[in-house]
Formats: C-alpha cells, sequence, structure tokens
C-alpha cells in the first residue's frame, strides 16, 4: 500500500512539474506577443508623427489659418462661458 501511495504523489509531482512547464511556455508566448504588439504600435506612431510634420510642412499657410481660427473660437467660447457666470452671481 506504501508503494501506491509513493506513486500516486509521484505522478502527482510529475503532473504539476508538467503543468508549470505549460504555464511557462503560455506566459512567454503572452510576452511575446504583447511585444510585437507594442513594436507594431511604436511603429505606427511613429509613422503618423512623421506623414503629420510632413503634411504641416507641405500645406503651411493652410496650418496656420486654422491654427488661428481655432484659437479665435476656443477663446469666444471661454469668453461666452464667463460672462454667462459672472451675469448669474
Amino acid at each position: 500500500m506504501s508503494q501506491t501511495v509513493v506513486e500516486r504523489a509521484t505522478d502527482n509531482v510529475v503532473e504539476s512539474a508538467q503543468q508549470a512547464s505549460r504555464a511557462t511556455d503560455v506566459i512567454d508566448n503572452g510576452v511575446g506577443a504583447v511585444r510585437h504588439t507594442v513594436k507594431q504600435g511604436c511603429d505606427v506612431a511613429e509613422e503618423f508623427l512623421d506623414e503629420t510634420a510632413c503634411r504641416l510642412r507641405r500645406h503651411l499657410a493652410l496650418t496656420v489659418v486654422a491654427t488661428l481660427a481655432t484659437g479665435v473660437v476656443a477663446g469666444a467660447l471661454i469668453g461666452r462661458v464667463l460672462r454667462q457666470r459672472s451675469a448669474c452671481n
């Protein structure tokens, strides 16, 4: 009977070691996938920034006008909100 208990214990230890090995493999594969995805994301972001910089250089006047218009609109909206708040008090 003691031989059976020892055999069961040995089988359990072997099975646990195999499960730990599979878990390690799964974690390693996940880490590899995350690294690959992060690298692709960085490459896409870099390409986007480069393309945006080129477009800004090509259309400089349009960029300046659009920035100025955005600032004027934002300033007008902020001024209107502040006037409404001061009128309520």
